[in-house]
């Protein structure tokens, strides 16, 4: 763990006595359909939160709108299942408040870039200390099964009987254009991977988003096969490892290699000619347009190929802690503050008659 991340973590109070998957599991029956891939993501999150050795008073899970969105029921946390695409923009609102806490935002495909996509982005450019956990199923579970803004295009569904027109957002893209310090992408089926990425979110100064595949199987079951299915994701899935050579497939026949010509990256079959050219992944690199074509990599309809891992982890200021230095440079500088003066200062008038 970096320096900074250590002096965040340093904030949150750890817990008095060791704690075990159990202390983290509520009391409240956890309703999802069964088969749901929300299950694993609950039991691998559940499982993962004793190792941060964090007091679970101090941890708080916020959501927005949708299935994913009963989550904080199901922490034994404390937590808030808020408004429609406007858990980043309350979770901005605590973890800018509450440097003690650490604050996690679960959110869908729907919630997240749809009606929440402008809290989303800006959360991101700020950099605010939040763990972003964004379930995509592709599709709008709890309303029954519409098109959501990661539908591919002509999917049918019942807003889009003929088909969806609309070309669908990569949640990864959208994130690195955000200039968000942190991106991620797993699947609901890999519980080592998914744990693994987690626990990189949590050690991460800043903001972390991780995008989850996730199943649904009732609206849109299979949605994510050729990532699951042993044999096919062989060939289709690229795991992303820092400082490690981009190579993929049986025997690690595939490669990312990067265009000389247009400067894309491209798969290849690894020869002995191109080894010394497979890109050797580094997610600190300051730049990101590389982690940025690695998310370019998938087809949206075919998902081959489709990296999963950490995309970009980068050090940057944190907006919690440069507002707390301006909060306490002010009060050095004018003392403990006076609001009636403040509102009385700078532009003002006077009406009249």
């Amino acid at each position: 763990m970096t320096d900074a991340g250590n002096a965040l973590l340093k904030l949150v109070p750890k817990a008095e006595a060791k704690q075990s998957m159990k202390d983290f599991k509520s009391d409240q029956e956890v309703r999802w359909c069964p088969g749901c891939g929300d299950y694993a993501v609950l039991a691998a999150v559940q499982g993962f939160m004793p190792d941060l050795g964090l007091a679970k008073e101090n941890i708080v899970f916020v959501s927005g709108i949708g299935c994913s969105s009963r989550f904080p029921y199901y922490m034994n946390t404390y937590g808030m299942h808020s408004i429609h695409g406007r858990a980043p923009a309350i979770a901005t609102g605590l973890a800018s408040s509450r440097r003690d806490l650490s604050v996690w935002v679960v959110t869908g495909d729907g919630d997240a870039l749809s009606i929440g996509g402008n809290h989303l982005i800006h959360a991101l450019r700020r950099n605010v200390n939040l763990k972003i956990l964004l379930f995509n199923n592709r599709i709008y579970g709890l309303t029954k099964g519409q098109y959501s803004p990661t539908s591919e295009v002509g999917k049918i569904t019942k807003s889009t009987p003929m088909g969806s027109l609309d070309a669908p957002f990569n949640p990864v893209s959208l994130a690195i254009g955000a200039e968000a310090s942190f991106v991620a992408r797993t699947v609901d089926s890999d519980r080592k991977h998914l744990t693994s990425v987690l626990r990189q979110a949590a050690d991460h100064p800043g903001t972390a988003l991780v995008e989850i595949y996730q199943n649904c199987n009732i609206f849109n079951d299979g949605a994510f096969e050729v990532l699951k299915d042993k044999q096919q994701a062989e060939e289709a899935v690229i795991r992303l490892e820092h400082g490690q050579p981009i190579r993929f497939g049986a025997d690690q026949s595939k490669g990312v290699v990067r265009d000389a010509v247009t400067g894309d990256l491209a798969v290849v079959a690894v020869t002995p000619e191109n080894e010394r050219d497979i890109l050797v992944h580094d997610a600190h690199s300051a730049s990101p347009t590389t982690a940025f074509a690695l998310s370019r990599l998938a087809d949206p309809d075919t998902l081959h190929h489709t990296p999963i891992g950490v995309f970009r982890d980068i050090e940057r200021p944190v907006y919690d802690t440069l507002m707390a230095d301006q909060l306490d440079t002010a009060v050095e500088r004018d003392g403990k503050g006076d609001l009636a003066a403040l509102l009385a200062r700078g532009d003002t008038w006077t009406v009249v008659g």
